[in-house]
């Protein structure tokens, strides 16, 4: 499926993790303009509370709790960016 693959688990607390995997595809999927397929997650209590990616056909998107919004993805490193500033917020928040 993927050229290149990186998946990650980052413990926050005894309770908390963010879990991610990128995978650069040769082409991209159906619904995305770019070269990835990722997921990342920030899990917390057992339950995903934020998570970004993309489906095929669906494109790219987040999910916050029960809502899901459409994400505009310009670079790699600014989806990575972006979601590191959700978990901040999420984790402060609640």
């Amino acid at each position: 499926m993927g050229e290149d693959q990186r998946t990650a688990r980052r413990w926050i607390d005894e309770a908390s993790f963010v879990e991610t995997s990128i995978v650069r595809l040769s082409k991209p999927l159906e619904g995305s303009d770019h070269p990835y397929k990722y997921s990342l997650a920030l899990i917390v209590g057992g339950q995903c509370v934020l998570r970004y990616d993309n489906e095929r056909g669906k494109g790219d998107h987040r999910h916050e709790g029960d809502i899901e919004q459409a994400y505009v993805f310009t670079t790699l490193s600014q989806l990575l960016s972006d979601f590191k500033s959700d978990v901040r917020r999420k984790l402060q928040n609640g």
